[in-house]
């Protein structure tokens, strides 16, 4: 249980294992707890990939509002969408190489959905919101050598898509983006910022 004791300000919670979100979170200059989630992750395949994210956003805030009272909980969810293929988390190095192979040259989008709860000091959920952000990556293109060298180094094996923007080498392969650059890292700062000024002003 978690209860802030400074004037009924809620704590803040961040529902994700991801080192990116919790460096990100970390620019709203207030502290924070991060409590990783382990809600079930399957979703339809018939699903919308924005429907997708938000899903699982909620499912990740509401497994770990669970454990907060007084709080407000941030959960998310990244996927990448190439030609209507949803590409989530390599399963080996091999699957890492197709996907960045089959992203080579193209445009591809991200989606993050972001899941915001607040509970009361009982525990009760009194509010909740969901958003998703979309943005467009286009690769240029990636030679075989290039890509075995990233992969060699073991960053695609945590990120959607088998990349991450903000990595050394990943950051060599966008060509152009349109969007949110923070929405790609894997949580949307300017929709955040803005849901958050009527969700919980508080915070702020």
């Amino acid at each position: 249980m978690t209860v802030s004791t400074k004037k009924n300000i809620p704590t803040l919670i961040l529902a994700s294992g991801s080192p990116r979100r919790k460096k990100l979170l970390e620019q709203f200059n207030r502290p924070f707890q991060v409590h990783s989630s382990s809600a079930d992750e399957h979703y339809d395949a018939g699903e919308t990939p924005d429907t997708i994210v938000q899903t699982l956003a909620l499912r990740k805030a509401a497994d770990v509002a669970q454990h907060h009272h007084g709080s407000v909980i941030i959960g998310a969810d990244t996927i990448v969408v190439h030609r209507a293929a949803i590409l989530e988390k390599p399963e080996s190095p091999e699957h890492a190489f197709a996907m960045l192979e089959r992203l080579s040259n193209d445009t591809h989008q991200v989606f993050t959905g972001v899941s915001l709860i607040k509970t009361d000091k009982k525990g009760t959920i009194i509010n909740k919101k969901t958003f998703y952000e979309i943005t467009a990556v286009t690769f240029g293109m990636l030679e075989k050598s290039e890509i075995q060298q990233y992969i060699a180094g073991g960053r695609p094996m945590d990120k959607a898509g088998g990349y991450g923007i903000q990595d050394d080498r990943g950051a060599f392969f966008v060509k152009r983006i349109e969007g949110d650059y923070y929405n790609v890292v894997g949580l949307p700062l300017f929709a955040l910022h803005n849901q958050l000024k009527s969700f919980a002003p508080e915070l702020l």
